[in-house]
């Protein structure tokens, strides 16, 4: 399964960190009649939108307003990975799915909304928009899968799998400080609970 990006050199140097954890030579081109790049190339698309799918603070966004259209209906773009409607008192009486490509009131049975509703989306980005953590650890866990796809040393396929979890590690390190989440579970764009500092004792 394909899922180009506006442009495919990008990846370039993911691709040949995967083929050179595999053994293989890097390249200077994603030549897709290549079997081993097309592989790398592939797999690290396909992990790209698993791990984006996950939802993340850098590609998960709250209270997006979609707008119907000309039609009274809501086109969904294709780079939504997943949606959902805002916990609100808007959307109380609604419960929206995906479907045709577009937002489905499963409560009404219509596509029709005559108003504008209140999504948290999670987007799939293209790779130059990542940030580095994320993808290390997608190159990381593509090159885990590789390696077994086209590889099967045993050793290899556990060396790559140690540095796989390093990298989640990194990620989840990088998602816990962007995201300032809190013991008492906000969610959303906003985090108005500030924890007291003990360091700022020394500032009275």
């Amino acid at each position: 399964m394909s899922f180009p990006t506006t442009n495919a050199t990008q990846e370039l140097p993911a691709v040949n960190q995967i083929l050179q954890s595999c053994g293989q030579a890097p390249v200077t081109t994603l030549d897709q009649t290549n079997p081993d790049v097309a592989i790398a190339y592939q797999t690290l698309l396909e992990v790209s939108r698993e791990v984006q799918a996950e939802g993340w603070s850098f590609n998960k966004e709250y209270h997006y307003d979609m707008t119907p259209d000309t039609d009274n209906e809501i086109a969904i773009p294709n780079n939504v990975l997943q949606i959902d409607l805002t916990d609100n008192a808007a959307n109380i009486e609604k419960d929206v799915i995906r479907r045709s490509g577009k937002l489905y009131d499963k409560v009404k049975h219509t596509y029709t909304f005559t108003k504008k509703v209140e999504c948290d989306i999670t987007w799939l980005f293209d790779w130059v928009d990542l940030p580095v953590p994320i993808q290390d650890f997608i190159t990381a866990r593509a090159a885990t899968i590789v390696s077994s796809r086209i590889v099967g040393d045993g050793n290899q396929y556990q060396i790559l799998q140690q540095k796989e979890a390093f990298a989640r590690a990194m990620a989840m390190e990088y998602e816990c400080n962007q995201g300032d989440y809190t013991y008492f579970g906000h969610h959303g764009d906003t985090n108005n609970y500030r924890s007291y500092k003990p360091y700022t004792a020394l500032y009275r």
